[in-house]
């Protein structure tokens, strides 16, 4: 494939597939173009010619002069049926579908080992960050310690607003859906589900582990306290979703996406609105960190637009990593993680549920919470992490082995109530 015969057959037209129509007019040095657009509503109004559009499918699927197939489009289960057809039919794909490349990722790195048709995603890890291939590329040889960032912009912007301007998570949502920053239906967001998708990708470009979503721990920001903003203005930290996957001395790995507590030194603290933030550790290069915007069409299309430049000249991800990881594995098991729980009279978290409990709380009009160093498994299992009124949040600790339980406790040891009847 060449720079100048690269003919898109796009599925999709919404926000990112507009953008993308945009940022291909303003790139003539691509000398990429759209021939076919397929979607799937019939009465919406369109800026382009109607020549352009098809409600079938298999228009762009069969398609002989259509050599590379972009997918745009929000149903999972359509994407998956769209992305292994075109690669059976050897058609290159760049799709941005984070939860059907999630959901799949087994099956579309074998299909692409089979047809040796390359299928390119950058636009599904961080929007406009280049943190896929940089993985697969930069740090192919560098041992990695560590990813953890914010990776999804929509919560990102919910959390910023709500502190800078003192609102509610309700009016935080709301601007962010008004701004399109948040779906309608944000709970793929705000449950922290979208950060967990993209921590599936992460984990394998990072340190070759494929896994599937429910492997995972994540917990959203839809259950946040205001006891838990309260706790966090008090002692100074921002309140940030993180993702973050981190290999244990043992060689094995403990991922989560959790709403977490960032001192203001941080890096990622200053993160702000839909900007996303990464930062890698790694054995060679230590520290480094990567700051884009995390959602809005532009951005996301600008990821796709350099996935579309990367086909030119035959690239593909080799996933190196996974062959050359023989003996990790993620291991929650193996990790535990300190956190603050606010919860109220009449639910509560099982004490004996915890390695230790550092400190109580207990207020007849604010709340009542704790702090202690629990199991990450024993987290993901807790029956009372699901339940009305609980509310969990990391501390400023990153997730470690259990043997490095007592550290923790002597760094938290003595901390002062935040909050005096």
């Amino acid at each position: 494939m060449t720079r100048s015969d690269i003919r898109i057959g796009l599925f999709g037209f919404g926000v990112v597939g507009q953008g993308l129509h945009t940022v291909l007019e303003r790139t003539p040095g691509l000398r990429a173009r759209i021939g076919r657009i397929g979607v799937k509503d019939r009465t919406k109004q369109r800026s382009l010619p109607a020549e352009l559009f098809t409600f079938d499918r298999n228009a762009l699927l069969d398609d002989a002069s259509l050599n590379v197939i972009v997918e745009l489009i929000d149903d999972a289960d359509e994407a998956y049926y769209i992305v292994t057809e075109a690669l059976r039919r050897g058609k290159a794909v760049v799709t941005a579908n984070k939860k059907m490349l999630a959901e799949h990722l087994p099956e579309l790195i074998e299909l692409q080992r089979q047809t040796g048709t390359p299928l390119l995603y950058e636009a599904a890890a961080c929007a406009s960050l280049p943190v896929i291939r940089n993985l697969e590329e930069y740090y192919d040889t560098d041992l990695l310690e560590a990813v953890e960032g914010i990776i999804n912009g929509s919560t990102n912007y919910i959390l910023t607003a709500m502190h800078r301007d003192a609102i509610s998570f309700a009016e935080a949502l709301s601007k962010a859906q008004a701004l399109g920053f948040a779906e309608s239906n944000p709970a793929l967001d705000v449950e922290g589900l979208d950060a967990r998708n993209k921590l599936v990708l992460l984990l394998t470009h990072a340190f070759g582990l494929v896994t599937s979503p429910q492997e995972i721990l994540a917990v959203g920001i839809d259950r946040l306290s205001n006891l838990a903003s309260d706790y966090a203005r008090e002692k100074g930290l921002a309140l940030k979703l993180i993702a973050e996957a981190r290999r244990l001395p043992d060689g094995n790995v403990a991922a989560a996406v959790l709403p977490t507590l960032v001192r203001p030194e941080h890096e990622l603290a200053r993160v702000q609105d839909e900007y996303n933030g990464l930062i890698t550790q790694s054995g060679f290069t230590d520290r480094q960190f990567f700051l884009g915007r995390g959602a809005g069409a532009v951005p996301t299309a600008s990821a796709v637009l350099s996935d579309l430049s990367a086909l030119t000249y035959g690239y593909r991800y080799e996933y190196k990593k996974i062959s050359q990881n023989t003996d990790s594995a993620l291991t929650p098991e193996a990790a535990e993680v300190d956190v603050l729980v606010t919860f109220t009279d009449e639910y509560a978290p099982q004490e004996t549920d915890f390695t230790r409990v550092h400190e109580t709380f207990h207020s007849a009009t604010r709340g009542h919470y704790l702090t202690g160093t629990i199991g990450l498994a024993q987290l993901a299992q807790a029956e009372w992490l699901q339940l009305p009124g609980i509310c969990v949040v990391r501390l400023p600790t990153p997730l470690r082995a259990a043997a490095n339980a007592q550290l923790a406790d002597t760094q938290l040891a003595g901390a002062e109530a935040v909050f005096a009847e």
